[in-house]
């Protein structure tokens, strides 16, 4: 199980765009990758269809959750979470830097 989730902050750690910060977008947890925008933008070739002309689309491409770590909202740091159970039993995250819980 990832503990990257959708609308999380993270820093790209590897690749061409390595100290960029962006916004979770999708998971996929299968192939252990994240979409984050306006990170790691490919070029496409589309052809014409009835409704759109073909040509050259940039498109955000999928980054392995090994290239990327979770920003701490309060210490504005990169960190890997860990896990942890509160007393009703409900998971969380914290950071492991200033122990705040990351919000699910």
């Amino acid at each position: 199980m990832s503990l990257i989730r959708k609308k999380d902050k993270v820093l790209v750690m590897a690749g061409k765009d390595r100290g960029k910060q962006g916004e979770v977008v999708q998971v996929l947890p299968d192939a252990q990758r994240v979409l984050v925008a306006k990170i790691n933008f490919v070029k496409r070739h589309s052809r014409s269809t009835q409704t759109q002309p073909g040509g050259i689309r940039e498109k955000e491409a999928s980054i392995h959750l090994s290239n990327v770590m979770l920003m701490c909202k309060k210490c504005n740091r990169p960190m890997r979470p860990k896990s942890d159970r509160l007393s009703d039993g409900t998971k969380v995250r914290i950071c492991r830097k200033c122990g705040e819980m990351i919000a699910e």
